[in-house]
């Protein structure tokens, strides 16, 4: 069986690392990296970092509007499904890299297969939540992470086609979590075990809007801890054209980390601060509490098990939100034990 895996940006290479390393022996697995996510730290890194095969195909795309992007993807790769000619596609997440080889496989009626399928924010300004339907709806098999995505895909008339495989990315970090400790890494110079928070903001909803932005950078500055601000490029240009000092007060800017180096500073700060979906849960395997600044969530069983509040309308609480107690300890594993990658093979293969 000949399956080819479709990824672009830093969420999809930490779900490609154990669906790469459980399809040894059980399939033809290619790859393709659109290039939407291009520079080192958020690509190349992964690859090198996570033990992931080097991408058989790379398209190069770049970053850019939308429709440009996902058009642009669209024209490379179906020149390279009309000359593999898989027996599926397996597509990851939400990206414009999802939606677009979701609909180079259907137009060549090659079959698609969507794992993360099922999950949904219900906010329609968000592109992420019209890639996902929309690639769900073209998808011939489903998987989804949790038994909540599970019951979206049923009322949407999808639960024929609908397996609960669990959640990849728990595979990956626990793995790295593991690594991490037997080796004692050590933390970027300047912070303390439980002594500083760790952010990322990167959602058009809070960066493009100039008072929304600078709003919560001020909140942030005023939190009692050092917050270590991973900025991605585009928000560090952002700022700028704003003209918003992001290195002020608590915040100490630093560039996007390599995905070890990443789980090694969340699971020993006091706490995450985030509009990443991928990063809210994260915190919650780790059991490290978030504040999310997002009006809603996919992964509500964060919210629901007390690890993770959401903080949008009113961000003049955000300060006091990232600064309370520790919520009480949790057996729970809405996101399974670390073995969902064999779940998903074992789908595709039969």
């Amino acid at each position: 069986m000949r399956i080819l895996s479709v990824v672009g940006a830093r969420p999809q290479f930490v779900k490609l690392a154990p669906i790469a390393a459980a399809m040894r022996g059980q399939a033809d697995h290619i790859i393709i990296h659109t290039g939407q996510h291009y520079d080192s730290l958020m690509s190349d890194v992964f690859f090198q970092d996570l033990a992931i095969p080097a991408p058989d195909y790379n398209l190069g795309v770049g970053s850019g509007k939308h429709g440009k992007q996902t058009g642009t993807m669209l024209a490379g790769l179906e020149d390279i499904f009309e000359r593999e000619r898989p027996d599926m596609v397996l597509v990851y997440g939400d990206t414009n890299s999802t939606l677009a080889a979701a609909l180079a496989a259907v137009k060549l009626h090659i079959p698609v297969a969507h794992l993360e399928a099922g999950l949904r924010s219900f906010n329609r300004r968000m592109p992420e939540e019209h890639n996902r339907v929309l690639t769900d709806h073209a998808s011939d098999l489903l998987l989804a992470p949790t038994e909540t995505a599970m019951g979206h895909l049923a009322t949407e008339g999808l639960a024929d086609k609908s397996v609960l495989v669990g959640d990849v990315m728990t595979d990956v970090l626990f793995k790295t979590r593991d690594s991490i400790l037997a080796r004692n890494e050590p933390l970027p110079a300047g912070l303390t075990p439980s002594g500083y928070y760790v952010s990322t903001i990167h959602r058009p909803d809070n960066t493009d809007d100039l008072g929304r932005l600078q709003q919560i950078v001020e909140s942030l500055s005023q939190v009692d801890k050092p917050v270590l601000l991973l900025a991605h490029p585009r928000l560090v240009d952002l700022a700028a054209s704003h003209g918003i000092e992001l290195e002020a007060g608590a915040i100490r800017v630093g560039q996007p980390l390599a995905y070890p180096g990443l789980i090694n500073a969340v699971m020993n700060s006091a706490g995450v601060i985030t509009d990443s979906g991928g990063l809210q849960k994260e915190a919650f395997l780790l059991r490290v509490p978030c504040t999310t600044i997002r009006p809603e969530t996919e992964w509500v069983e964060t919210v629901d098990l007390g690890w993770n509040v959401l903080v949008s309308d009113d961000l003049g609480v955000l300060a006091r939100t990232v600064e309370r107690a520790k919520p009480s300890a949790t057996l729970a594993t809405p996101y399974g034990e670390g073995a969902a990658a064999l779940e998903v093979v074992r789908a595709l293969v039969s």
